[in-house]
């Protein structure tokens, strides 16, 4: 029995070990897949300025602050974050203000559509994996650490 226990331990381990290794290309296509959402919402916003500031002041009902801040701020948060996202560079301070700007969204919002609270959810989850777990091997992040820290 223990033999038996032993092999099972030693597949298992095997697969966690190939498993880890796609971990950084997961996190990748995490990473292009937020930024394209959010900086795609953050294009749109800037196409039509009169637009954007109209539902920020009528539509949106963002909490604390006047509409044309909230509008300025939450174009730049669509605009810039996703940028340090794709490079992997402050990966997790990027992902963790993203989700702040899709708290925001969801708040700010009378009502929400089931399907776009899903999309929202789906969002802060995959956000919350870069915030806990960082940008991964293919991110600048790593390679900043490692060009600094090596040195030591």
């Amino acid at each position: 029995m223990t033999q038996l226990a032993h092999q099972f331990f030693d597949y298992y381990r095997l697969a966690s070990r190939g498993l880890d290794k796609l971990h950084s290309i997961a996190v990748l296509a995490i990473r292009l897949y937020i930024a394209k959402v959010f900086f795609y919402a953050g294009l749109t916003k800037l196409q039509d300025w009169d637009t954007t500031l109209f539902l920020f002041e009528e539509e949106y009902q963002v909490p604390f602050l006047p509409f044309e801040l909230a509008a300025y701020l939450g174009t730049f948060g669509e605009i810039v974050f996703p940028v340090l996202l794709v490079a992997g560079l402050l990966s997790r301070f990027a992902a963790l203000a993203l989700s702040v700007v899709n708290v925001v969204a969801v708040i700010s919002l009378a009502e929400i559509a089931p399907a776009a609270m899903y999309l929202h959810v789906l969002w802060g989850v995959l956000l919350a994996q870069v915030v806990v777990y960082g940008g991964g091997l293919l991110s600048l992040d790593h390679w900043l650490n490692k060009l600094w820290f090596s040195k030591s």
